[in-house]
């Protein structure tokens, strides 16, 4: 995130006169430099200047857009700023924008204040011609109101922040997909023309055989030294060293094969392994931990979404990772979902130090693949699911609490997360089943659904949240609302 940007352009107008025009520097410098050190991300919040004129505001956005590293700009108006000025510069700009609705001062000054400080001190009144220009242009954009050093102010912002670095990684996003999708299945696939207009995801598939041709070139050098580090995160509990071995030559393979096409996401199958004598594990799961994008069987959009959720959370430390629903505890009111699959969650959400092991598989007609055995960490969570409805995208996100297992599951060597789903078991399954979320997930416990929500706006995709407030019919309606919507959009 550190070569990040975030533009603050503080509207003012002509009128005022030189020496409030260095009231208003002074001010946007020293809020910039309190955001800076106050939210919890590595991007930096660049003062860049105070905008007078229609001409100066349209360059302004003009090299924004052309700035590689802006990610999105922060507006204030300091004083009154004709909104008219705005609307060339606004047309323009393709970076997520927030209309910060602040002051300078906390209080009034009830024994000094005289019409001098009312003219430098008029953000109550240049936001609302703010807000109108950008409702009246049909503009999306984020508001935040409140005092700039509230801390509730400052984690909004934050968060923003976070989305609109999603939204500048999806926008150079490459996706590399082992084989294709798994066959007959209906939710991994998608329509990839579309899913690059909309998020700028390049997803492109190459055979299984090319993925084994870099194997071939992979040096016992390479597989020593990813030992070594599998060593340093996880506990080896086998002695069939071997296969942990093979799951550092694919991992080695697989992190060159994507590094050389610029790709920070990917897919495999079980039903696509030629040339391969494991099905990739531990080996996907080390990708994971350090950053990359995954989904199984296919699954080319929960991979992307994983690492624009990685993106998101750089910085944060709890986690998030590949999800699969796959069984349920349902003794009555204490329903619970455990969360696994064959082999593929990331190490990132453990609740202690992952143990490697080596085991029969079941499933895809090769060798044992070793993998990291855990289970996930307690806490609050969200699982997030992005669909293809055919004329949309859908970005579903659930609220879950994890919980700790309830007895040891000696039989099942993989690694496992359990959770309990808000409001309840039968709406959250009912409201997800509606809404057509997927089997596969992300899993994040960093995240919240204010950033994905955020994210969801800057893309300009339909999102749908399953929280604790959730009724049926309440949905049943809305998803009806957004069909009609969007047959029209």
């Amino acid at each position: 995130m550190k070569k990040y940007q975030f533009w603050f352009i503080v509207g003012t107008q002509h009128l005022y006169g030189e020496k409030i025009f260095a009231s208003i520097n002074d001010h946007a410098k020293e809020m910039a430099e309190y955001l800076n050190i106050n939210t919890k991300i590595d991007a930096d919040i660049v003062f860049k200047q105070i905008v007078k004129t229609s001409d100066e505001i349209y360059e302004v956005m003009e090299e924004a857009n052309q700035h590689k590293d802006c990610a999105g700009v922060i507006t204030w108006m300091h004083t009154f700023s004709p909104s008219k000025m705005w609307i060339k510069g606004l047309n323009i700009l393709q970076k997520p924008l927030v209309q910060l609705h602040t002051q300078y001062n906390q209080e009034i000054p009830f024994e000094e204040i005289d019409m001098d400080f009312m003219n430098l001190n008029q953000s109550a009144h240049g936001d609302r011609e703010h807000g109108f220009i950008h409702a009246v242009m049909r503009r999306p954009r984020k508001v935040i109101s409140g005092y700039y050093k509230n801390e509730r102010v400052v984690l909004r912002i934050e968060k923003w922040m976070r989305s609109a670095v999603g939204v500048a990684e999806s926008r150079k996003l490459h996706v590399v997909r082992f084989g294709d999708n798994m066959r007959n299945v209906a939710v991994t696939e998608g329509n990839k023309v579309s899913a690059e207009i909309k998020f700028g995801w390049s997803v492109n598939g190459y055979g299984i055989g090319d993925l084994a041709e870099q194997l071939k070139h992979v040096t016992q050098l390479e597989i020593r030294e990813q030992m070594d580090k599998y060593k340093q995160f996880y506990e080896l509990d086998t002695s069939d060293l071997s296969s942990v071995e093979y799951q550092a030559k694919i991992q080695v393979a697989m992190r060159q094969f994507l590094d050389q096409r610029n790709a920070k996401a990917f897919t495999t199958t079980f039903e696509d392994l030629h040339g391969l004598n494991q099905l990739p594990g531990l080996a996907v799961q080390d990708l994971m931990r350090e950053g990359y994008g995954f989904g199984a069987e296919g699954d080319w959009k929960t991979s992307a979404l994983l690492r624009v959720m990685n993106s998101m959370s750089v910085g944060l430390d709890k986690g998030n990772s590949f999800m699969e629903d796959y069984t349920y505890h349902l003794p009555y009111n204490e329903e619970l979902v455990l969360g696994a699959h064959m082999l593929e969650v990331s190490p990132s959400i453990a609740k202690t130090k992952p143990v490697v092991e080596v085991h029969p598989l079941g499933i895809g007609s090769k060798n044992d693949p070793a993998r990291a055995v855990f289970d996930a960490k307690e806490g609050k969570a969200i699982q997030a699911s992005l669909i293809d409805l055919g004329n949309r995208f859908r970005l579903i996100v659930t609220d879950c609490i994890a919980v700790e297992p309830k007895a040891d599951m000696p039989k099942l060597p993989v690694a496992r997360a359990m959770w309990k789903l808000l409001p309840n078991f039968e709406v959250a399954t009912e409201a997800w089943l509606l809404s057509g979320g997927a089997h596969h997930t992300v899993m994040s416990y960093d995240l919240d659904v204010d950033v994905l929500r955020d994210y969801a706006d800057m893309m300009d995709i339909e999102f749908v949240h399953i929280n604790k407030d959730t009724k049926i019919e309440t949905l049943r309606e809305q998803l009806i609302i957004k069909d009609i919507i969007y047959k029209f959009k």
